[in-house]
């Protein structure tokens, strides 16, 4: 089974969040998840719900603040095993090219 989720996890701060958020990935390192990072967060895969929430966990505790924030969106498809690339190449197939905008 694979458990896909969504992670964003930062500080509520006003300068960059660059170095507490490299923290909070790092700190995935430690689990047996995949995960790649973007612009907007960290999509994880698991093959269990139980170490994807140790993993969220981590990278929760990893950033050293005042004050978190952690937003998770869990996708745990019980019927089917999927990985998180083959949803977005479901995608891609129905749009006939990948799925990302020329820059």
């Amino acid at each position: 089974m694979a458990i896909v989720a969504l992670l964003s996890v930062a500080p509520v701060i006003e300068d960059s969040m660059a170095s507490e958020v490299a923290e909070a990935v790092e700190a995935l390192d430690d689990y047996d998840v995949s995960y790649e990072t973007n612009p907007m967060g960290t999509v994880i895969e698991a093959d269990d719900i139980d170490t994807l929430l140790a993993a969220v966990g981590a990278a929760h505790k990893a950033v050293d603040a005042d004050r978190v924030s952690t937003f998770l969106k869990i996708d745990d498809k019980r019927a089917r095993d999927q990985r998180a690339r083959e949803k977005v190449d479901a995608v891609e197939r129905e749009l006939g090219r990948p799925a990302r905008s020329e820059e």
